[in-house]
């Protein structure tokens, strides 16, 4: 369970561009969901993502990860329990690594290399294993750089690498927005086929309205700091692409555009 209270977020505090993000926002999910987050451009929607990864400190309020505090805990701490894809593809892989050079690192997240070396060859069944299940042929290409794959394949090792240990949160930052269309619906696929099979709980921030409906348990659209929709199981499921432009629609005639 994941929970944020309270939380007050300013940027460039005491100037004259002093902006407050989050006001006494708070949110909950609950073990197992898939959350799907919209919302136009400066809604907030990442930042909420640095804030649960910690990626960017709250000026009050509180985080909590299956009951503890973790508010002031370190960044790195928190990828002990969370695995992360960002909307690049570069920033999942290490691109002048090998497949499965990347692959090893991933392995040993949270843990500690020492001296000793870094693959373990015992290992390399295993990856192959892991990554013929994306179909993409990278089982047989493991000396390749990384950096020399498509965005596809790099944000398919991306997502595969994030959840190689036992993470039990899984944080998407807009991770089909690089891809193209025919990319992204593999990717969302294998997106969900993972979420499934290890039981994440899901954050997904998405512009893709198509997907924000068809995937995930919960729907929240969020608009200067809040959340206006906040929709889950049969409610979510009779959401429509229309009924989502029509409040968009709804939040820029009131925003006076």
């Amino acid at each position: 369970m994941l929970e944020l209270k309270h939380i007050h977020k300013f940027y460039n505090p005491g100037t004259i561009n002093e902006m407050c993000l989050f006001s006494d926002f708070s949110l909950s999910v609950q073990k197992g969901d898939f959350v799907s987050i919209i919302g136009s451009n400066g809604s907030g929607k990442t930042s909420l993502l640095n804030i649960i990864c910690g990626s960017i400190p709250v000026d009050d309020g509180q985080v909590f990860m299956n009951g503890k505090d973790i508010t002031n805990e370190k960044e790195y701490k928190r990828y002990r329990h969370i695995g992360r894809v960002f909307q690049n593809p570069a920033l999942g892989t290490c691109p002048s690594m090998t497949i499965l050079e990347n692959m090893s690192i991933a392995d040993n997240k949270a843990g500690s290399f020492n001296l000793r070396r870094g693959t373990d060859k015992k290992r390399i069944d295993y990856y192959r294993e892991l990554l013929s299940q994306l179909d993409l042929g990278l089982e047989n290409k493991l000396y390749t750089k990384v950096g020399s794959l498509s965005g596809g394949q790099r944000q398919a090792m991306a997502l595969l690498m994030s959840t190689m240990t036992p993470v039990e949160f899984l944080i998407l930052d807009e991770h089909t927005a690089a891809l193209d269309p025919k990319t992204a619906d593999l990717i969302m696929e294998l997106t969900d086929k993972i979420v499934r099979e290890k039981h994440l709980t899901t954050i997904m921030v998405t512009h893709n309205l198509r997907y924000a409906v068809e995937y995930g348990s919960r729907l929240l659209m969020m608009h200067q700091g809040g959340t206006v929709l906040d929709v889950s199981g049969k409610e979510k499921e009779n959401v429509r692409i229309e009924d989502l432009l029509e409040q968009f629609n709804q939040i820029s005639i009131e925003c006076g555009n």
